[in-house]
């Protein structure tokens, strides 16, 4: 049987996944940001250990690859090749905004809700900014109708329309700025286990044979610029406080 071992650590929340021999997925959700560089091998190996399984068990080793914070993005990625590279290992390639579709999904599955078939993902990128990108469910995986992209949130209105969908952390960042309030849309602000979701977006990619070699493994940038000038962030501030 297949084992598969996966990591995110594209926002503040560090992600990781395992599916072992069995089928038994493992999912781990804990505080990212500054910490992901320190603790995602170890809690990697750990993760493998607490398994009974080691790295040379691994077939695959899955990334989130963005968008999301630059450096998180560039520790996934790092952590993936290093790792397989040094094991032999292929990479999978996985959309960090899709596992906010994929945990909307599994919400709504466990609140026997109808299913999720198409939904837009929307997740502060700060400075004002939005990541968002979206998505159509199959039956069997995800397909991406719109690639993830960087938004203002007056553009993000413009390209969603009607959205029956939404789920991320924008919901909450820029309320009352996307055009949703009192219509029919479907809101899933808060993801409930990053973890979980990536257990099944791996399996997915690995169904799909989406096998990449370690060198080409690389993050997606969708911002050039990660940080604003002191006079930015006082013209933000100063939008914020008269709107």
């Amino acid at each position: 049987m297949t084992v598969l071992l996966a990591f995110d650590s594209s926002t503040e929340s560090m992600a990781l996944a395992l599916v072992t021999p069995s089928g038994e997925r493992i999912a781990v959700d804990a505080e990212g940001g500054p910490q992901a560089s320190a603790r995602l091998v170890p809690e990697a190996l750990a993760l493998l250990e607490r398994a009974g399984l080691t790295l040379a068990d691994v077939d695959a080793i899955g990334f989130g690859r963005g968008p999301g914070a630059f450096t998180g993005l560039r520790t996934a990625c790092a952590v993936a090749q290093g790792l397989a590279f040094g094991a032999g290992k292929p990479v999978l390639s996985l959309d960090s905004l899709m596992l906010v579709a994929e945990d909307a999904r599994q919400q709504a599955a466990a609140a026997g809700e109808p299913s999720v078939d198409r939904i837009w993902v929307a997740m502060d990128a700060r400075m004002g900014e939005i990541y968002a990108g979206a998505y159509r469910f199959d039956g069997e995986r995800w397909i991406t109708e719109s690639e993830p992209a960087l938004y203002a949130p007056a553009a993000l209105l413009a390209q969603w329309g009607e959205p029956g969908a939404v789920a991320g952390s924008a919901l909450v960042a820029f309320e009352g700025q996307l055009g949703l309030a009192g219509r029919a849309v479907r809101c899933w602000p808060a993801t409930i286990s990053r973890g979980g979701a990536l257990a099944e977006l791996t399996q997915q990619a690995w169904a799909a044979g989406a096998l990449l070699d370690p060198a080409d493994a690389m993050p997606i940038y969708v911002r050039d610029k990660v940080a604003q000038t002191t006079q930015e962030r006082l013209e933000a501030r100063s939008a914020l406080s008269s709107s």
